[in-house]
């Protein structure tokens, strides 16, 4: 098959070359330097993502934020661009693989709909570490029978894959699965903290918890970086700050209140503050040492 991918990031690079293995043509834009995996590879370069959705049947976009995805779609040599003019047997279909507004993703996708293509969104979880192994969690929404033509395609990429519902829906599960990712390093870096400030070893703490109903794959990963201080980023805490933003901006529209969700966000504007926002998520915790004058890494 055809498939175009827009956005060869840290994420979006191992994605695209897991679809380039499978025998895939690929046709790849992106603003950053191509990777040489991905310029070894068999994918062809275009200049801009019209050239991309005129020559693939099926589209990925895996870029920033909600502005990002708006200039990809329609902005000057844009997807849409490509769009206009499709029969009903040669209908396109976009995947957006990125963690957006889930309201700007209905809107996104009406759009795409009125120029004749068909829309998902799929954002996932798992990071680096689950784009370079395929083991990424994806989350779908969108029409039934498009989700069920690009599933083998998602395979590729992920093993956790659902259908939530209807376009905007996979966006709320994504953020929905931010907030709790968020809490959780907050309370690991609070627990390890308090472990390390009254003296214990936090590494035979991390351990002693790893058996008991406190253990998490949180506390496994995050809590072993902030233990040995390997803060290099998997995935950035301004990225997650941004979707902790989309938690909030979602909730004043709904009405509902998510305190410890406001809360981990200060946190994580402490972060960015002190020059910190670039790192992986897990250095949240810095924000947390800072507060206590005292590093986990110190307990020794």
């Amino acid at each position: 098959m055809d498939i175009g991918f827009i956005g060869l990031g840290i994420m979006g690079a191992p994605m695209a070359l897991h679809l380039v293995n499978a025998g895939h043509q690929l046709f790849v834009n992106t603003r950053s330097e191509l990777s040489p995996e991905v310029a070894a590879s068999p994918a062809i370069r275009c200049k801009d993502a019209a050239e991309v959705a005129r020559r693939a049947a099926v589209v990925f976009v895996m870029v920033p934020d909600t502005p990002d995805v708006e200039s990809v779609l329609f902005g000057e040599g844009g997807v849409a661009q490509s769009l206009n003019g499709n029969d009903a047997g040669a209908r396109k279909i976009i995947v957006d693989m990125s963690s957006i507004s889930p309201t700007a993703t209905k809107a996104f996708a009406q759009r795409i709909n009125a120029l004749g293509a068909d829309y998902i969104d799929a954002p996932v979880s798992g990071g680096e570490v689950g784009a370079k192994a395929a083991s990424l969690t994806i989350m779908c929404g969108g029409d039934a029978a498009v989700f069920e033509r690009i599933r083998p395609l998602l395979e590729l990429m992920g093993k956790n894959i659902t259908l939530v519902g209807g376009n905007g829906d996979g966006q709320t599960t994504k953020v929905a699965n931010q907030i709790i990712v968020a809490l959780n390093i907050a309370a690991v870096g609070e627990a390890l903290l308090f472990a390390a400030k009254a003296g214990a070893d936090p590494a035979k703490v991390r351990d002693a918890l790893m058996g008991g109903f406190a253990s998490s794959r949180i506390l496994e990963v995050h809590g072993e970086r902030m233990i040995k201080r390997t803060f290099a980023p998997g995935f950035r805490i301004r990225l997650h700050q941004k979707d902790l933003g989309l938690a909030l901006q979602g909730a004043r529209e709904l009405g509902v209140s998510l305190p410890q969700t406001a809360g981990v966000a200060q946190l994580m504007q402490a972060c960015a503050a002190n020059g910190l926002d670039d790192l992986d998520h897990s250095a949240l915790v810095r924000a947390l040492e800072l507060l206590a004058d005292h590093e986990i890494s110190a307990a020794a």
